[in-house]
This record gives structure tokens, sequence and C-alpha cells, in this order.
């Protein structure tokens, strides 16, 4: 047994220890039954998810998790020995994420070259979707600002650039932010609900809207991933894991619909995400989404290209 994975050998079942933040998707697989597929589910208490993301690429503490985008494509081009499935689970416009003090001249995107902009990591997803937008759609390139972080990777291989440097400890990129210490800062879920913080990008949800029709893509957050030996040694368990993903798809809430299952409806989203990371030199080599998913698709079938 690996870590704090539960991988139990019996005639009748499989039981796997899955680490799923989203809790649309884990209600509905909690729901699910998978036990007449052969499988059950023991879900691990990690809050806030992106807890879970450094000890399953590195370490594959868990039998399945939630995943964020880069660090999966990190794992994966790092040689970990997981699989991405293709299903996403978490996925939001980014434009509203990059935030600054709201003052009498408010800080602009043109402003950016040359400030001082927080974000956990710098390899953290929603930090790579606004680099990608802002360098892409706006004429900002990463190194034209300094980025200002408080972890490192979750991958111990990947070393951050230059234009990085590490915030004091003990301090929230909010306080920072407040005390005039960062010009500006990417949060996500933690985006604080303050009018003295304001959106960088003006009317961030009509930017959204735009970006959307000039690209076609939502941004991707999360995917799921699954332990290699799990899928060698026990591949019908793992088709049986992805039917049960594929029936715990949440109905859609929003239009455009912000989940995916299968590898054609999320391709232009990872093929952009890949771009960024290609740009922002977040890899060790380039990949493609057919790289990405040879081995999937292997275990897997056809049943998964959507």
């Amino acid at each position: 047994m690996n870590g704090v994975t539960g991988v139990m050998k019996s005639p009748s079942r499989l039981d796997l220890v899955a680490a799923i933040g989203a809790r649309a998707w884990r209600e509905r697989l909690q729901a699910d039954g998978t036990a007449a597929d052969g499988l059950a589910l023991r879900f691990a208490d990690v809050s806030p998810i992106h807890r879970a993301f450094a000890p399953m690429a590195r370490d594959q503490t868990f039998d399945l998790s939630e995943m964020a985008i880069v660090t999966a494509l990190q794992a994966l081009a790092y040689g970990k020995p997981l699989l991405l499935l293709p299903v996403t689970v978490a996925a939001r416009f980014q434009q509203r994420c990059l935030i600054a003090r709201r003052s009498d001249r408010p800080l602009r995107v043109e402003d950016l070259p040359g400030r001082r902009v927080g974000v956990r990591a710098y390899t953290q997803t929603t930090g790579v979707w606004i680099r990608g937008i802002l360098q892409n759609d706006y004429g900002v390139p990463p190194q034209a600002i300094r980025w200002v972080t408080q972890e490192g990777a979750h991958l111990a291989e990947y070393t951050d650039p230059d234009w990085v440097e590490r915030a004091p400890a003990g301090r929230s990129l909010v306080d920072l932010l407040r005390a005039g210490d960062i010009d500006a800062a990417i949060l996500g879920n933690d985006l604080p609900d303050d009018p003295d913080l304001v959106p960088v990008i003006a009317d961030p949800d009509a930017a959204a809207k735009e970006w959307f029709a000039k690209h076609g893509v939502i941004p991707i957050n999360h995917m799921v991933m699954v332990r290699k030996d799990i899928a060698a040694a026990q591949p019908e368990a793992v088709r049986a894991l992805w039917r049960a993903l594929v029936r715990a798809e949440p109905p859609a809430s929003s239009s455009p619909r912000m989940t995916a299952v299968g590898v054609a409806p999320n391709r232009r989203g990872l093929e952009t995400v890949l771009r960024y990371c290609g740009q922002q030199k977040l890899l060790p080599a380039t990949m493609t989404v057919d790289d990405i998913f040879a081995d999937t698709i292997a275990v897997l079938g056809d049943a998964a290209r959507g």
C-alpha cells in the first residue's frame, strides 16, 4: 500500500482512496453505488483540495485525485507514474482573479510591467491562465512583472525563473496587497469579498465573454489523475472508475458548460494551457494532447475520446 492509498484486491471489488474537492462531483460519486462495478471509493478529507496535489504528484499518496491541470501536466512531463483522466471537474473564467487596491486611479493592465504581483505559486493554474491572457491578449509578457510567491511548485523538479521571489513567511497575499507590499494579486476560490480590492481587468465579466467568443475556451482548473500501477494491475477497475466519472458529471449549471468529460470536449482548453505552459517555460519538454492521453486511452479505450 502506497501512502494513504487503499487498494484492496478481492474477487468482488477494488477499494480506492480518492481525494476529490469538487463538491458536486464528490457527492454524485458517493451516491453512485460503484460497488455494482466492482469498485468502492473511500474519500480522503483534504481541505483545501490543493493540499492533495503535491502528495499525489510527488508520492502518489492517493489512488486517484483531483489535480490542478498545470501540476498534472508537469507530473506527466517529469515522468510521474500517473494517468490523466479526461474529465474536467473545475473550470472558470479567470479575468476576475487578478485584483488590486481601489484608488483614485485604479491599477490597469497596461500599468503592470515593472509592478509586483503576488500569486500562491508561480505554477498555480490560475496564475498560468492569467499570465497567458496578459501575454497573448494584452501584450504583457510574464518577465515584465516581478512575481511574488508564497510557495514553490508541487513538483520538486521545477525551479522558478529569475523574475520570481518568495514572500515573507506568515503573510497572506491579501495582507501583502493591503499593506502595499505588492501591487496586485492573483486569487481563485479565495477571492476576498472586499470593496477596497477590485479586478485589474476592467469589466471582467464582459472581458471573459469577449475572450470566450475569441478563443472558444473555458479555462480548465482541475482534472483527475489515477495511479498508473492500479491501471496496469486492475484495468477493468479503472474502466469502472471512468464509467462512474461519466455518470457523475453534474448537470450544466451555466452556459457555457464549465465541466467536460472526454478528450474531444477538453481538447481546445488543453491545447491552450499547453501553449501557455510552453510560453512560460513550465514544462521540460513539448507535449501534445494526444501525448498526454496515449496511455490513458490504452486503458480506457476509445470511449474516453468523447
